[in-house]
């Protein structure tokens, strides 16, 4: 018996519901207790180091790695878009170290022109139509294959994040501080980058390149807004987006939504609520 047939089991045995009698919704149900614990730990970093415009660029420039593995034929858009992503965002990266334009300013250059040539690309042949799924994802659709390449990158994403995390919370603080101290920025900012590119890559099919940016920002926003410590800061982060895409998923299926839009809808009803709550927190 192998480990996926035994979680089927516990999903059957713990959560004896009408839902999990399916298996594209067990499948749905492992992957948002894999993916979203990510987007919420990305997303304290995101939000402190104020790169939501960075991390919206990434979802936009997905057109050309997608694009680009259409056009090349024999390379699969999942793979061409990996690539893409991770060279994509840390060139953005190198790009701000050495110009001395605004970044919103480089990032918007970028951001613009991936997407305008992925559409080109795309477009040409009526390429666009098939892969037009990527722009509201489908969380539904996951396969065992695809819950085996989420756990690689999680032991990726997990081992990346232990070993950027000190250098990162200088540097969200005072880059020049974090200099002083020997940190290298660039090296840091680009190995962040390129986590951040993968995660965003691997999960766009399902979560769609339109909202996928909400899921790494709301969850640090939502979590800044009641808590005073580092540690409590991350933790609720992750419990935001955790429980954002347990009941969006659930809501999606009795109600016959879109998943990711509705889990991102309740990742936004959770941030205004924290909003409301944030005056008994900053006292």
């Amino acid at each position: 018996m192998d480990i996926l047939t035994l979680l089927y089991g516990a999903i059957d045995t713990l959560l004896p519901f009408e839902w999990s009698s399916h298996i594209f919704m067990k499948n749905a149900f492992l992957a948002i207790l894999l993916v979203t614990p990510l987007f919420g730990l990305l997303s304290t970093m995101v939000v402190s180091n104020r790169m939501a415009f960075f991390s919206d660029s990434l979802g936009h420039g997905a057109f050309t790695g997608i694009a680009l593995g259409v056009l090349l034929g024999s390379v699969s858009p999942l793979l061409s878009l990996v690539i893409f992503s991770v060279v994509f965002a840390v060139f953005i990266t190198w790009i701000k170290s050495k110009s001395s334009a605004s970044t919103d300013t480089i990032i918007g250059v970028f951001s613009s022109t991936a997407i305008a040539l992925g559409l080109m690309i795309m477009s040409h042949g009526g390429g666009f139509n098939k892969f037009s799924s990527y722009l509201i994802g489908d969380i539904l659709s996951i396969t065992p294959a695809d819950l085996g390449a989420l756990v690689l990158v999680c032991l990726l994403v997990t081992g990346v994040w232990a070993w950027l995390f000190n250098h990162l919370l200088l540097l969200s603080i005072n880059t020049s501080f974090a200099r002083s101290r020997g940190i290298p920025a660039l090296l840091t900012e680009s190995a962040f980058a390129a986590t951040l590119a993968v995660v965003v890559a691997i999960s766009i099919q399902w979560v769609g390149i339109l909202i996928i940016n909400a899921l790494l920002v709301l969850p640090a926003a939502g979590a800044r807004n009641v808590t005073n410590s580092v540690k409590s800061y991350h933790l609720v982060s992750v419990a935001i987006a955790l429980i954002s895409g347990l009941t969006g998923l659930l809501l999606a299926y009795y109600c016959n939504m879109a998943a990711g839009a509705t889990i991102v809808v309740v990742a936004a009803a959770i941030f205004f609520l924290t909003l409301l709550l944030k005056p008994r927190f900053t006292k």
